[in-house]
């Protein structure tokens, strides 16, 4: 699944560390989620659109929906 973490994670110029503090999750988990080794839990991808502000299909994208 594509993603924009890495993006929105740039613009507010926090670490994968500071990302994973915010959102309760190992600094692993963030990078396997930026290079889409990892889907996040539905729970995971609210918690994420609640941080940035935006709706979950704005941060993910998933490429086998036509």
């Amino acid at each position: 699944m594509n993603n924009r973490l890495k993006e929105l994670r740039g613009e507010r110029g926090w670490s994968q560390q500071a990302l994973a503090e915010k959102l309760d999750v190992s600094r692993q988990t963030i990078n396997a989620l930026e290079k889409g080794r990892y889907d996040p839990s539905l729970p995971l991808a609210f918690k994420i659109g609640r941080l940035f502000e935006l709706k979950i299909e704005e941060i993910f994208d998933d490429e086998e929906a036509g």
